[in-house]
């Protein structure tokens, strides 16, 4: 999805956006029921980290990540993890779950009481790192991707993974901003 077209997102009802690059991760199950879906967690990712553009963090969400092609690959490659969204430097948007099921993004992690926020939440990748600005062109799809899950979902909150999981993960780091999402 380009950046022209960011507007136009739209989530039906098996929790699959439109128009996006779909990429089915094995790393989902049922969300437990009854599931409300009320939260986004936003993330950062980059892979080999710092470096954008490659299939890494595809590879990533699909168990194909090859140990051997980077030493920190080999510290990762057992994980089972996915997200619902990834947004690349580009502002191209790609699916892994639908949002009607759990993805694996969160980990051990709590939200004003509520422990498990892989169960009421949607995950959201941004590429990136939490030692430089985001690209403006993911801020708009950023946006426009909230604004179609609220469309559907009953979005209470809009959170960083740092925000679940404080002391554990820092992300989408002090770059992020904040601001430039409603």
């Amino acid at each position: 999805m380009s950046q022209t077209s960011a507007s136009a997102i739209h989530i039906d009802s098996a929790g699959l956006a439109s128009p996006v690059q779909y990429i089915l991760s094995p790393n989902q199950d049922e969300r437990p029921q009854p599931a409300e879906v009320d939260m986004i967690v936003i993330h950062n990712i980059s892979l080999p980290p710092d470096h954008y553009g490659g299939p890494g963090i595809m590879q990533l969400f699909t168990n194909q990540l090859d140990p051997q092609e980077h030493p920190y690959y080999a510290e990762i490659a057992h994980l089972k993890v996915s997200s619902h969204f990834l947004i690349r430097r580009t502002g191209e948007l790609l699916q892994f779950v639908s949002c009607n099921q759990r993805a694996w993004h969160a980990g051990l992690s709590q939200w004003q009481g509520r422990e498990r926020c892989n169960d009421f939440s949607i995950g959201i990748e941004l590429e990136g790192s939490d030692i430089e600005v985001f690209e403006d062109v993911q801020y708009i799809t950023l946006q426009a991707l909230i604004n179609a899950l609220r469309q559907r979902y009953a979005i209470r909150h809009i959170v960083g993974h740092s925000d679940i999981a404080p002391g554990r993960k820092t992300d989408p780091g002090p770059f992020f901003d904040w601001q430039r999402i409603t």
